[in-house]
């Protein structure tokens, strides 16, 4: 069940996204905080500890809001606005798909 449930300016264009794989839309103006968040109960899981996130201070001052593109960059979910195609992750990738973590570099030696 989404956290946010949209109340007001509901005739606004929709935008496509991905987020973990799964097609989802957004209105055109949407943050991509309030995107995620009007289709899922999380933002993000945090890689500290697994915990829910959801953002905090919600201006970009506070770090909690950084979330994943499928390309592997970030972006500040809170102060990025959703682009139509978009491909968003809530979890992080596994450690073996993170370039320069010592999971990758084992994966490297056993690829044949």
């Amino acid at each position: 069940m989404a956290i946010l449930k949209r109340l007001a300016e509901t005739a606004r264009p929709p935008v496509a996204f991905t987020l973990d794989g799964k097609a989802c839309s957004a209105l055109a103006g949407d943050t991509v905080l309030t995107a995620v968040l009007t289709q899922a109960e999380q933002l993000r899981v945090s890689e500290f500890g697994g915990g829910p996130r959801a953002g905090f201070c919600m201006m970009g001052a506070c770090q909690d809001c950084w979330m994943q593109r499928e390309d592997g960059s970030r972006l500040r979910a809170c102060s990025t606005y959703i682009e139509p195609g978009m491909r968003l992750r809530s979890l992080p990738p596994p450690a073996a798909q993170v370039a320069g973590t010592l999971a990758a570099a084992v994966a490297g030696e056993q690829a044949p």
